[in-house]
């Protein structure tokens, strides 16, 4: 069999010409004579790699020197713990904005820090989180600590298409499944996170960008692992760092800035998503429940009316050569992540593949 179309939420697809080159270097990176995955992580060939991927994502997204560039473990699921164990140190108080399944577990992991103050400023669970919260309906606390959103929301398929103004609190952003698809205003968010199983790497690295300011002691008690000054300081070495995934990200940076940086990426995204929602919208077979002006380009949600039409759907796509089109268990139907790595291709064979079931079941 040769490569299918993998429409996974992540871990997804990568690149074919970055998986090229890992293969070719698998055995002997650089001249080492050894794979990347058995060097150690304080020798000097490591070192550069860990700098170059640092530096080819500050110069990609436009870093500024007065944010630092973390690379860790843990997923973002540690992020959301690690947020309120380094931010919830002046009023106590920090505002979160609920628009899907891992903005509602963030906020759910800064409950557990207890004695604060943790505040919902927005929700659309009442809408099942079919749009995103105008800024008009968002609630801030004042003096809060930080309010904190998920930039795009992976299982229910919207994005948000506006920076939120978070007042005097720095704006935390969990972007695991949008980071590097277009350009992003670094400056205007106090840390921005991503787990790198999207768009970036394999599964078990995350990207941290933080605003140097934000270095401080976190909430006593707080773990070393989990201390981000601390990791800082250390220049994400505090531990024996993921390797191999930072090296992953290494090539995908190089691969974005050879092919145009992030306005490339934002045009070939939009342009990929528009012919997969061009279709939706012009048929009454499937239903896209998130509203127009707040639906994503890295996740399109779908279904048909009846569930074991669903159940269908996903049975037959994976005999034409596509994978991972079900729905996320928590809202069923169907779901297409077209990340960075999807070519065009692929959204074209989905949508010939949705035509014709729909003449065959409709």
């Amino acid at each position: 069999m040769g490569r299918i179309y993998n429409f996974s939420a992540g871990p997804s697809m990568l690149p074919e010409e970055v998986l090229r080159q890992a293969a070719e270097e698998m055995m002997d990176y650089g001249g080492s004579g050894m794979s990347v995955m058995e060097m150690s992580h304080r020798s000097k060939v490591f070192e550069d790699i860990l700098e170059r991927a640092r530096n080819i994502l500050r110069s990609v997204m436009g870093i500024p020197d007065s944010y630092d560039v973390l690379f860790l473990q843990g997923g973002a699921t540690l992020q959301f713990a690690m947020v309120p164990a380094n931010l919830l140190t002046g009023s106590g108080k920090a505002d979160y904005v609920l628009t899907g399944n891992f903005s509602v577990n963030a906020y759910k992991e800064a409950l557990l820090f207890g004695g604060k103050e943790i505040n919902v400023a927005g929700s659309t669970k009442d809408e099942n989180f079919t749009r995103i919260p105008r800024q008009d309906e968002l609630t801030l606390t004042p003096g809060a600590d930080y309010m904190h959103i998920c930039a795009n929301n992976t299982v229910f398929g919207t994005k948000w298409q506006y920076i939120p103004d978070s007042g005097s609190a720095p704006l935390v952003a969990d972007m695991s499944s949008c980071l590097l698809s277009e350009p992003v205003d670094v400056s205007k968010y106090g840390i921005i996170y991503a787990g790198a199983q999207k768009n970036v790497a394999p599964a078990g690295l995350t990207i941290a960008i933080i605003r140097k300011d934000l270095l401080a002691d976190p909430l006593p008690g707080t773990p070393s692992m989990m201390n981000y000054a601390k990791l800082a300081g250390k220049g994400s070495l505090y531990n024996t760092p993921p390797a191999w995934q930072i090296y992953i990200a290494m090539l995908v940076f190089e691969l974005i800035e050879n092919k145009g940086g992030l306005e490339a990426m934002r045009e070939r995204n939009v342009h990929k998503a528009k012919i997969l929602y061009d279709y939706l919208d012009s048929t009454d077979f499937y239903v896209a429940p998130v509203v127009r002006e707040d639906r994503s380009l890295m996740n399109v949600v779908f279904r048909t009316r009846d569930a074991e039409l669903d159940a269908k759907f996903v049975s037959e796509s994976a005999g034409a050569g596509m994978t991972n089109l079900k729905g996320h268990r928590s809202v069923g139907g169907m779901r297409a992540s077209i990340y960075n790595a999807m070519p065009t291709a692929g959204v074209k064979h989905l949508v010939e593949f949705m035509k014709e079931f729909e003449r065959v079941n409709g």
